[in-house]
């Protein structure tokens, strides 16, 4: 599940950030590279009008910085893994960008050393009469451990410029412009502490929020909004460090404030932890809330994890948890990335199956039922905001349940060597790794226990449970959808459905499917060679609930958000790293997701709900964090 909370003050609509600025030259024929530590670019006649090279000489040192971060990132991509591919290939394989040309292209990194090199952060200064010590000490170390890890610190000074900011209220005719000093575009994260509220400041906040609804009922009549505007209309009153921030889709918001010893509590239901984490993460207005104690260390975010960590880990916390976090936000995929069709869910029986799936684990407690947003956040404005971001959904819940079909083939499942170098190569792909005979179909090189196979790439179906809606209580002509990889990502919605009157957004979770079922096709052929179930759930096994040929992976992955595209990366590698370890007959894998939660992956429908049933009987299954200390500890007792 996936948020990503602003209230802003947007940049004039003709400014784009970097990557929209050299992509739309890009796509106008423009080539850029950098040469001697110099900016070089090619263009085609007339492109780069007078203004035009105005503004690539005021961008020059963000568009060098923003090619050097992309080179690296690419050459980190393209050096070949253990399992026979790079994480260039893989990430155009998963999301579905073989077609892609590179200016669309953007690899994955999986390595927080690497992500650190490309973020910038900066801190918010501390109000004149902040006292609390053991925030002011961790905000320190949090600094110099950012630092060490290679993430550039900016002063304050260093990352705002002064912005106009316009305050007009609804239905008055008053206006005034104030001058404010704003994080730039650049920055990818500010940090920021939980701020005391006067009460005067908290009396303008009831005036604003009802200045909103008034405004909202009477003018805007359910039109959509921008997020900038219900900012502008209901959060002037406001004194939090969104507000401040010039370019929401690159600058997330962290906030450090006391530890939450209600949400950190291990005996706390996860229905209760849902509410009040979505609550906090509202109120502060961030992307990510950092709790501090003396002894321990607890982060939030719309994942809901309850990970803690004694204040001594601090470095593994900020590797490992915080800047993957940092790099890679938790957006949802939205509709355009889809060759979108219908199928009918009648017609289906993967799609009976996970209704039925879903049925069957209703027992085991481990889907919290879906919830409106209108019942867990409070104000309107703040409702509005979350509806925007996250792409018309109403409402959000924890876990998925699919079940992936057979994988098409056409033609043969495999070829020889000998065959292999006869096929053609495919633009923008290494030729060592992929290939593409005559009728369209394409073959992989991959390593499995130190032999290299060519497999082909098989069409990969899916059928999952729509975002939001209850996992346990499915209905299977609204609420489940169909996915697909064909080259390109498809989605088909069940026949009859109207978007604009039914909420059936797909999961956040389509990579980390995709990637599991793509890989378990390529690495471990007969564990889905009839289709297979998969679900994921926010906690995880005990090490001893597993038995023979069952297997977990991943434990010490970074800790990137869900349905994320580099969390996609990381499931696929797990299932092909597994292969590469000599696992025989494996039945069940359970993919780790630090932070997060467990993706688990069967052969078998009521085998795995079967062994996911006893487990929680067992209480070896949870949700929340309490087992995943277990997984770690078995996994360094082997090493």
């Amino acid at each position: 599940m996936t948020l990503k909370l602003k209230t802003v003050i947007l940049r004039d609509s003709e400014t784009m950030n970097t990557f929209e600025f050299l992509e739309n030259l890009t796509q106008q024929g423009v080539q850029f590279w950098i040469d001697n530590e110099k900016l070089n670019l090619r263009s085609p006649k007339g492109v780069i009008t007078q203004e035009m090279q105005l503004q690539l000489t005021a961008r020059k040192t963000e568009i060098l910085a923003f090619l050097r971060d992309r080179d690296l990132a690419a050459q980190a991509a393209s050096v070949p893994l253990g399992v026979g591919l790079s994480l260039k290939s893989i990430g155009r394989l998963i999301g579905g960008f073989i077609t892609c040309s590179t200016t669309d292209y953007k690899p994955p990194v999986i390595d927080p050393r690497i992500m650190a090199q490309k973020l910038t952060v900066t801190f918010r200064p501390l109000p004149p009469s902040y006292k609390q010590q053991e925030i002011i000490k961790f905000r320190e170390e949090l600094a110099l451990k950012l630092q060490e890890n290679g993430v550039k610190v900016l002063s304050w000074e260093e990352a705002t410029t002064d912005f106009n900011y316009e305050l007009s209220l609804p239905f008055f005719p008053w206006k005034k412009t104030f001058n404010i000093r704003g994080v730039k575009a650049g920055v990818n994260t500010v940090i920021d502490v939980d701020r005391p509220k006067p009460f005067l400041r908290r009396l303008g906040i009831v005036a604003a929020e009802f200045f909103y609804m008034l405004y909202s009922n009477c003018y805007l009549n359910n039109r959509e909004v921008s997020v900038s505007r219900i900012a502008k209309l209901s959060s002037w009153a406001e004194d939090h460090v969104a507000k401040y921030i010039e370019d929401p889709t690159n600058t997330q918001v962290i906030t450090i404030t006391e530890i939450d010893r209600e949400f950190t509590n291990p005996l706390l239901a996860y229905q209760k932890k849902i509410k009040i984490g979505i609550n906090t993460l509202v109120k502060t207005f961030s992307e990510m809330v950092i709790g501090v104690s003396s002894e321990k260390i607890s982060i939030l975010n719309m994942n809901l994890c309850d990970s803690v960590f004694s204040r001594n880990e601090i470095e593994q916390f900020v590797l490992n948890s915080l800047i993957p976090k940092v790099f890679v936000p938790i957006y949802p995929l939205l509709l355009n990335q889809f060759n979108l069709g219908q199928y009918n869910p009648h017609e289906s029986t993967y799609a009976v199956k996970v209704v039925k799936l879903g049925n069957e684990l209703a027992t085991t407690g481990l889907f919290p039922p879906g919830f409106k947003l209108s019942k867990v956040i409070k104000r309107k404005s703040h409702r509005d905001i979350v509806n925007v971001i996250v792409n018309g959904r109403t409402g959000v819940s924890y876990g998925f349940v699919a079940y992936a079909e057979p994988p098409q083939y056409f033609g043969k499942l495999e070829v020889t060597e000998n065959e292999w170098q006869s096929l053609l190569p495919v633009p923008e792909f290494s030729s060592d790794e992929l290939r593409q005979n005559e009728e369209g179909r394409y073959y992989i090189r991959i390593k499995v226990k130190e032999e290299y196979r060519f497999k082909q790439v098989p069409d990969i179906w899916l059928v999952s449970s729509r975002s939001g809606s209850n996992k346990t209580d499915l209905n299977l002509e609204s609420d489940i959808v169909r996915i697909g990889l064909k080259e390109k990502l498809c989605l088909q919605l069940p026949v009859g459905i109207d978007l604009e009157l039914v909420d059936a957004k797909p999961s956040y979770d389509i990579y980390v499917m995709i990637a599991i079922s793509l890989s378990a096709a390529l690495y471990t052929p007969e564990l889905i060679k009839n289709g297979a179930p998969i679900v994921h759930f926010h906690g995880y096994p005990a090490w001893e609930w597993f038995q023979e040929n069952e297997y977990f992976v991943g434990v010490n992955n970074p800790s990137v958000p869900c349905g994320t595209y580099e969390s996609g990366v990381l499931n696929f590698l797990g299932i092909a790293n597994l292969a590469n370890q000599k696992v025989e007959n494996p039945v069940l894998l359970s993919l780790i997701e630090p932070d997060h939660g467990t993706n688990f992956i069967a052969s078998d429908l009521d085998y795995l709900v079967e062994r996911l049933k006893a487990g929680c009987a067992e209480g070896k299954i949870e949700l929340g964090g309490k087992h995943f200390a277990s997984l770690k500890a078995k996994l360094a007792e082997k090493r």
